[in-house]
């Protein structure tokens, strides 16, 4: 059986700086890789810190259809999940340094969640799984 694995997201943003700096600053994310390319593009992977789950390739628009894309790639409902395994630390963590929560905290049967904004406009949950 072959093994698979889903490893990298592309996020469309405005700007390769200002997407670094939410993702790697506000967000804590590693910055994988950031490449200069050929006509101003860069190859820019974030990852949250740590081993598991996919990275984020920060791509910047490049035509309207892209610029119309920002903020609207899962079109209007939240469309990443960061998993956390200290759900009260990451999220201080996370408005001290500006990100804006759409929500307080809720406990759900899977977990305690809230919904926060990048700069774009997508949607996420923070999220910490109930134990099993």
């Amino acid at each position: 059986m072959p093994v698979r694995s889903l490893f990298l997201v592309t996020l469309v943003v405005d700007d390769f700086d200002r997407a670094r700096s939410f993702y790697c600053g506000d967000l804590g994310f590693d910055c994988v890789e950031d490449t200069s390319l050929a006509d101003g593009k860069r190859w820019l992977v974030v990852k949250p810190k740590g081993d598991e789950g996919a990275a984020l390739l920060l791509a910047q628009a490049a035509d309207d259809r892209q610029l119309a894309a920002i903020g609207n790639q899962a079109g209007g409902r939240v469309g990443f999940f960061l998993k956390t395994d200290d759900f009260a630390r990451d999220h201080a963590a996370m408005r001290a340094r500006g990100v804006k929560f759409m929500e307080e905290p809720r406990r759900e049967v899977y977990g305690t969640v809230a919904v926060f904004a990048d700069p774009y406009g997508n949607t996420w949950d923070l999220i910490e799984h109930a134990p099993r």
